[in-house]
């Protein structure tokens, strides 16, 4: 841990020990997803690239509208008459001149470029908003991730503080039982070393609750607090309603909705289009120009300026025709390439389809491995809880040392400790299914 961030954490940590409280939110993971949403770099950074693709379409579009343009311009110039009779030059004379022209040109013809581009920006924007979903759906993975973090280290943290009570009770006891001779000193020792290891351990917990939390308001663009704290919902209802997931069914209902196969569908179908767009350029193209242009001149005498420009209006309309003979196989390359990139887009679709398919077989097998982990620690843990209770009863009549009930209690205490880590396996497990599968990441059913 870096220097900065241990500081931030003992910070916390502290603030949290003093009873550092105040009238502020308890984060849901709801609350916690869509707050990190609206400050992401990331999800703001995909969110501006689609606004990017929509002016493209837009300007896509406007390529098909003819184009305007209008000049005018003014000019002087003098030159010296020469007189060739003589062989000498006259005197210096000026001219000016002004003139106007307004133009339009309007591509009727390019072998269907200009129809193809709006059809490529149109995908192309559709690729960035699916790009753009699927930042957001890993930005609430990593949301689930550290908001459980926090739920477990929590709950971790009041175990311990409930054995510290219970030691504390068992300290008082022996106490009393060294006082009066029922128990040795070594007994009584016994139980107070394992009150101060029951004590480091909560610490030690305080201070993983207190990087969970910082993790947490990190990855949230949150600024730091210390009185921050999150929801502790029921997970029971979600944790009894596990079933057996099907891993080709699960693949088969994620290929449909996954955004990142929507986006490279999309790029394939956009490269697609570079063929016929390189293709283009193989074939003639028309275009329509018109103009109309005026102008004036102080040579012309006999007519005033708004005359001149009046009677001398030109109108010119006409086709013009591009037909390609030699590029040096600039078109023939560019249409090579495009299948190129064709390929190698069918390549990444297709890796793509396989990365889903290996993270969905992962995650079916991860929960039904957190399954089996989860069953198997609650039932050790009711196990241990009941040894332990039956040594606690013993202990407190005085029919158990010190020793052996302490090692029933450790034992106690681990399976606890599994049985919650597993619990959380689980949780998490069954909501990246249930991301594969569509649905909405939520701790309550």
């Amino acid at each position: 841990m870096n220097r900065k961030k241990l500081v931030i954490v003992s910070i916390l940590w502290i603030g949290s020990l003093v009873g550092v409280q105040a009238q502020t939110q308890t984060w849901s993971l709801d609350d916690c997803i869509d707050y990190a949403i609206s400050k992401n770099v990331d999800v703001v950074k995909a969110q501006l690239s689609n606004r990017d693709s929509e002016l493209d379409v837009e300007q896509s579009k406007a390529n098909q509208l003819p184009s305007f343009s209008g000049s005018a311009s003014t000019n002087y110039s003098w030159s010296k008459e020469v007189y060739t009779e003589s062989d000498n030059f006259g005197d210096r004379s000026r001219s000016n001149t002004t003139n106007f022209s307004v133009n339009a040109s309007m591509t009727l013809f390019n072998g269907f470029k200009l129809k193809n581009q709006v059809e490529q920006s149109k995908l192309d924007l559709q690729s960035s908003q699916y790009y753009s979903e699927a930042v957001k759906e890993s930005l609430e993975l990593n949301i689930l991730n550290a908001y459980l973090q926090v739920l477990y280290a929590q709950e971790t943290l009041n175990n311990s503080l409930e054995q510290i009570a219970a030691t504390q009770e068992e300290l008082n006891l022996a106490e009393e039982r060294m006082n009066v001779g029922v128990i040795s000193k070594s007994d009584y020792l016994q139980i107070k070393s394992e009150l101060s290891t029951e004590r480091l351990t909560a610490a030690n917990a305080q201070s993983t609750l207190s990087i969970a939390k910082l993790d947490l308001m990190q990855l949230m663009e949150l600024p730091v607090t210390t009185d921050f704290s999150v929801e502790s919902p029921d997970l029971t209802v979600l944790l009894a309603n596990q079933e057996i997931p099907n891993a080709a069914d699960v693949y088969a209902q994620s290929l449909g909705i996954r955004p990142q196969i929507k986006q490279v569908e999309t790029e394939l179908e956009s490269v697609k289009l570079n063929e016929q767009i390189a293709k283009a350029s193989l074939m003639p193209s028309l275009s329509l120009n018109s103009g109309l242009s005026t102008g004036w001149s102080d040579n012309i005498t006999g007519f005033d300026y708004s005359e001149q420009l009046k009677n001398q209006f030109t109108p010119t309309v006409g086709l013009s025709l591009s037909i390609p003979i030699f590029q040096n196989k600039q078109g023939t390359i560019s249409v090579k390439k495009a299948k190129i990139a064709t390929t190698e887009a069918e390549v990444d679709q297709m890796n793509t389809k396989n990365e889903l398919r290996k993270n969905v077989e992962q995650a079916c097998l991860d929960v039904m491995t957190a399954q089996t982990q989860y069953e198997a620690s609650m039932e050790q843990y009711e196990s241990a809880t009941e040894s332990y209770d039956v040594a606690s009863e013993k202990y407190t009549e005085g029919l158990v040392n010190s020793v052996d009930f302490l090692t029933v209690k450790t034992t106690m205490i681990t399976s606890e400790s599994d049985f919650t880590q597993a619990k959380y396996n689980l949780v998490f497990s069954s909501k990246i299914l249930d991301f594969y599968k569509g649905l909405p990441i939520h701790l309550t059913n």
